[in-house]
């Protein structure tokens, strides 16, 4: 957290105009400020590229290790279309598998696991959007995010308040309009200057925080703030997993027939290193 408020206090000298125009004491409806975390969250730049570590931690601190590539590119305004493609390295057992989704705004996204032990594409469910995605603490839905008109949102802090998570920023409560996520509401706590989500708090039924998520480290690429580490841990296992961004890069250029079938089985090697 506290490599967190050094990036976020660095970004305050970069941006001083952004710091004087989105002071979180300004008012914003809490769909607002959700709108405005996912433009910075998934939609910075054109497209997107990145080296991904993904550690997945046992209660006992026994490490598993997932590394792969991820490309993400945007169509038309922000919070419209996307498509994202991402090819696995190790470990062995995912060698060459690749995934790939259709994120569309107000429907159901389309999404693709292509196996090579069983050299077959696989579609995966609309409901399955709130499964493990590989195995780790993260959902399939965590990878693209979610509409934000899937929720009702209410804002319940603005501002400074002791104990939050940043030093200024906006707490809204999501609950799911219908019963199809794993949790009944989380609580987003948002920067008022990034509006990079900080942390995410996820209530089971019961009302319990069961899952958080945290921004660990914001780096600034391109001009963009960008969450190059973060952490999901799930309260009631203890398990918990860590995913790292190396080699980091926006508007590099990525051609749409990457995103297709032929290249979920063999994707190009210039894309995927």
């Amino acid at each position: 957290m506290l490599k967190y408020l050094l990036a976020v206090l660095t970004l305050t000298i970069i941006f001083p105009a952004a710091v004087k125009g989105e002071n979180p004491a300004h008012s914003m409806t809490a769909a607002e400020v959700m709108k405005k975390s996912q433009d910075a969250f998934f939609y910075q730049g054109v497209d997107f590229k990145a080296r991904v570590m993904m550690k997945l931690v046992s209660k006992t601190g026994a490490v598993r290790v997932r590394e792969l590539s991820m490309l993400r590119k945007n169509y038309g305004e922000s919070g419209g279309d996307q498509k994202y493609f991402m090819y696995f390295f190790q470990p062995a057992d995912v060698l060459d598998m690749t995934f790939m989704v259709y994120k569309y705004p107000k429907k159901d996204d389309d999404r693709w696991l292509f196996v090579p032990a069983l050299n077959m594409v696989r579609r995966i469910a609309a409901q399955d959007k709130s499964s493990s995605f590989v195995g780790s603490d993260f959902t399939y839905e965590d990878v693209s995010g979610r509409d934000i008109e899937d929720d009702a949102h209410e804002l319940v802090m603005e501002a400074k308040k002791e104990g939050a998570p940043c030093k200024e920023c906006y707490a809204v409560k999501s609950a799911p309009k219908a019963a199809d996520t794993a949790y009944s509401y989380k609580i987003s706590y948002i920067d008022g200057v990034t509006f990079l989500p900080v942390e995410e708090r996820y209530y089971d039924l019961g009302g319990e925080v069961y899952k958080v998520f945290t921004a660990d480290e914001v780096k600034v690429i391109k001009g963009i703030p960008t969450v190059t580490k973060r952490t999901m841990k799930n309260l009631q296992s203890g398990h918990r997993t860590e995913v790292s961004f190396t080699k980091a890069d926006y508007n590099i250029g990525v051609e749409d027939s990457l995103f297709s079938e032929r290249f979920l089985r063999k994707p190009p090697k210039n894309r995927i290193e």
